[in-house]
């Protein structure tokens, strides 16, 4: 079930940085917690539709299995819908094989997609062996993934602490995590609600 709305949407939730903007306002300072910053953040890859009239971010960790299991049903709803900016944001939580996973998926490029479907779908615990293997048999050259993220560091750790910072902000205590339009899920929320969430989200 997702929070109640009066208590957790945007305009009303109470963060240590300061409230999430209001749609419309300007970002005075570069702010991880704003509501720009948290559905719209220009280094986060999209899935979905790209110009989508809403958007729905999820906070998710490759070896979570609760994130394994919902993965088929979210993609499912956003092929549907055809409507939806799908932002899967890595929040590597379980380890070093997770924040290697993340490495080398958001150093696919234009290509992570496949490369994070490859990866969720797996089974059980990864390890960077594992992760290897899996990547390789997608068809990706590794060791350019590897060469990619020595490249893009930077960009890709900045991306992953600004992602760690929104969660933590949002008070999520593990993954899978969601916002949809303005409403915050902190686990993996009912169909109906989500589709409900997202509704409104345009609506608004």
């Amino acid at each position: 079930m997702p929070s109640k709305l009066d208590r957790r949407t945007f305009l009303a939730t109470t963060l240590t940085s300061g409230a999430l903007l209001a749609a419309g306002e300007s970002v005075a300072a570069p702010d991880p917690m704003s509501k720009e910053a948290v559905l719209h953040d220009p280094e986060a890859p999209i899935l979905g539709n790209p110009k989508g009239s809403v958007t729905l971010v999820e906070y998710f960790d490759y070896q979570c299995p609760y994130c394994k299991k919902s993965y088929p049903q979210i993609m499912d709803l956003v092929r549907r819908d055809g409507d939806i900016r799908f932002v899967m944001k890595d929040w590597p939580i379980f380890g070093a094989a997770s924040l290697y996973a993340a490495h080398l998926t958001l150093a696919a490029g234009k290509h992570r997609p496949q490369a994070l479907d490859a990866l969720i779908r797996t089974d059980g615990r990864l390890s960077p062996q594992s992760i290897d293997d899996t990547l390789a048999k997608a068809g990706f050259d590794v060791a350019a993934l590897k060469q990619n993220y020595r490249r893009d560091k930077a960009k890709i750790d900045g991306l992953l602490r600004r992602n760690d910072t929104q969660a933590g902000g949002f008070g999520f205590n593990g993954t899978p995590a969601f916002v949809a339009g303005t409403v915050i899920f902190p686990g993996v929320p009912r169909m109906e609600d989500l589709k409900s969430a997202l509704d409104r989200g345009r609506a608004g």
